[in-house]
């Protein structure tokens, strides 16, 4: 072709630019409280489960609560993650009702973890450890729902 002819007007091929889906374009991260909230709620959901943490931090919780402008309880309570870029680590502290095989809740609750955290954040959940703080007798108050002694 001779710099005298010249190629037809057509319509033009777009430049692909930036190269890949751009739904994979950029990094997301994490934080581990979003993946202690996540893994909190879907213990809470298993039948067997009475409460989450350790006796004090329950009855620190209550007290928050009472408190105007505390808040509300906490999603993440007894739930500590560790967090990388593809996997996660979870340890969950427990009360379970008295009368359930723990065996049978701590297997459900692992179960209901991992598939709530992988499914909404993609992470690989590598281990769920999980520790019985405390049963919960079915004549003992609870402490959460105990009247305070201070008006």
């Amino acid at each position: 072709m001779s710099e005298s002819q010249q190629m037809p007007e057509g319509p033009r091929t777009p430049v692909k630019r930036g190269g890949g889906d751009p739904g994979s374009r950029g990094r997301t991260t994490i934080a581990d409280g979003v993946v202690e909230k996540i893994a909190g709620l879907a213990a809470r959901d298993v039948v067997g489960v009475h409460a989450m943490g350790s006796g004090f931090a329950r009855t620190l919780g209550a007290v928050r609560e009472r408190v105007p402008g505390g808040g509300k309880a906490s999603a993440t309570r007894g739930v500590k993650a560790e967090v990388g870029e593809v996997q996660t680590a979870l340890d969950l502290e427990i009360v379970v009702e008295y009368g359930v095989s723990i065996a049978d809740v701590a297997r459900t609750v692992r179960e209901n973890v991992i598939s709530a955290v992988e499914r909404m954040t993609g992470l690989e959940v590598v281990e769920v450890n999980i520790a019985v703080s405390d049963v919960k007798l079915p004549d003992e108050e609870d402490e959460e729902e105990a009247e305070p002694r201070i008006q």
